[in-house]
């Protein structure tokens, strides 16, 4: 009876403790802390900022990002972007009175300039601030521009000395975690190929076909998580106590999106064998059977490189299965060529496939 309400805590606990240590949390007690400090120093600084006390929260807000370099970036392009937009509406009031005509063509030409790609995320405040100087500032604009740009100078600082203080993430478990699923998406993607092919014929078990698009958005996610997990490192003073080799991470990224396009290249092919659906083919049952135990065998190796085990037995296995497939293929050679040409195509992609995953622990024998 204590058993079951035991487990309950401790699960409470461990859901609690993970919902606390989510990045999304953390980020956003950062963001809450750097606002109100800003508010607070907002109220001290003299002059004409003093009266416009409400851009350094905004500044606060735009500047805070899960990291710091990326907070550095999008702080100084909203800088940038609203000097810009300054010097745009301070044209206008050097050479004439606001107006509808002014105020339009400033816009529209803020919105031109904030296309550019040097300026980020913050590009949308060229226009913004024009029009604000023009429409808030007024007859004021001079002391109203000095104001908004030193407040959202004073924002963003804070943000920034927030995000630093208070623990920077590093983002390399999100890395490690992404390719270790898309390692083990291929490898069960590549079983379920391998089972459906000693199946009733044809296959009633035909949901791998259609993953191509599936494997595609796993690649751009598992590339972002790496771009992310690098940038979170630049400028972060965690960094030096908590190290992981990224050149490492961008080449199984690499290795895997080459194993990738094996991979949807073999699927197409064996779809298109089972049931005619983008070429004509065909795939002799004599090849079914060692075509299948060579897939799985390729997929055992993933699977193994997941788990960072040696994959040397698995590559062992694989590459005599792969033995046993082209022997098969040899002795049907008197066959048509549309009958063994897909089972040579896959044949040649499983080979790569094992090639790139050997590659790693080649390099590192060397």
């Amino acid at each position: 009876m204590g058993t079951a309400p035991h487990t309950a805590v401790i699960d409470a606990g461990t859901r609690l403790k993970s919902w606390l240590a989510h990045p999304r949390l953390l980020l956003a007690i950062k963001t809450s802390i750097a606002v109100g400090f800003a508010w607070l120093l907002a109220g001290l600084i003299p002059g004409a900022a003093e009266e416009y006390p409400y851009y350094a929260p905004l500044g606060a807000l735009i500047s805070m990002s899960p990291t710091l370099m990326s907070s550095l970036k999008r702080g100084a392009q909203t800088l940038a972007s609203l000097a810009i937009g300054i010097l745009l509406a301070t044209g206008v009031i050097l050479l004439s009175a606001p107006s509808v005509l002014t105020i339009s063509v400033v816009v529209g030409v803020g919105m031109l300039i904030a296309g550019s790609r040097r300026l980020g995320t913050g590009a949308e405040y060229v226009p913004t601030a024009a029009l604000f100087v023009l429409i808030i500032g007024g007859q004021n604009a001079d002391e109203y521009s000095i104001g908004y740009l030193v407040q959202m100078s004073v924002g963003i600082a804070v943000g920034l000395i927030v995000n630093v203080a208070i623990l920077p993430p590093l983002n390399f478990s999100g890395a490690a975690l992404r390719l270790g699923e898309f390692r083990s998406q291929l490898s069960s993607h590549l079983h379920d190929i391998g089972n459906a092919l000693v199946e009733s014929w044809p296959p009633k078990h035909e949901d791998w076909a259609s993953r191509s698009g599936t494997l595609i958005e796993t690649v751009d996610r598992v590339r972002e998580a790496v771009t992310e997990a690098d940038e979170s490192r630049k400028l972060n003073p965690r960094a030096k106590f908590h190290h992981r080799d990224l050149e490492q991470d961008y080449e199984d990224l690499s290795s895997l999106e080459t194993v990738t396009f094996h991979v949807r290249d073999l699927t197409e092919v064996l779809a298109a064998a089972i049931w005619g659906s983008t070429f004509h083919a065909e795939l002799p049952q004599v090849l079914r059977e060692p075509l299948s135990d060579t897939i799985h065998a390729v997929a055992d190796v993933l699977r193994m490189s997941n788990a960072e085990d040696d994959i040397g037995e698995g590559v062992d296995t694989a590459e005599e299965s792969l033995r046993i497939l082209l022997e098969r293929l040899a002795e049907q050679r008197d066959l048509d060529p549309s009958s063994l040409s897909p089972a040579a195509t896959v044949a040649m992609d499983l080979r790569r496939i094992l090639a790139i995953l050997q590659a790693p622990s080649t390099t590192a024998d060397a």
